[in-house]
């Protein structure tokens, strides 16, 4: 199975260590927070999780939780 490279998130950049990173391993979609990356939680989604966080994020369904 394919395995990306970790990539960072764009916006994750110069916000006092807020990073998140996303891959592909062993056909899931792993996200970690870049401060610990080592011993830190890995989150794993299937394609359609993955895909339908995605999707909500797009359309704002998660907007509130920021006071939006």
């Amino acid at each position: 199975m394919t395995t990306t490279p970790w990539i960072k998130a764009t916006r994750s950049g110069g916000n006092g260590g807020s990073c998140v990173e996303v891959r592909r391993h062993h056909g899931m979609i792993e996200v970690r927070d870049t401060k610990d990356r080592e011993a830190g939680p890995t989150l794993r989604f299937t394609d359609a999780e993955f895909d339908a966080f995605l999707d909500g994020a797009r359309k704002g369904e998660f907007d509130h939780l920021l006071g939006r």
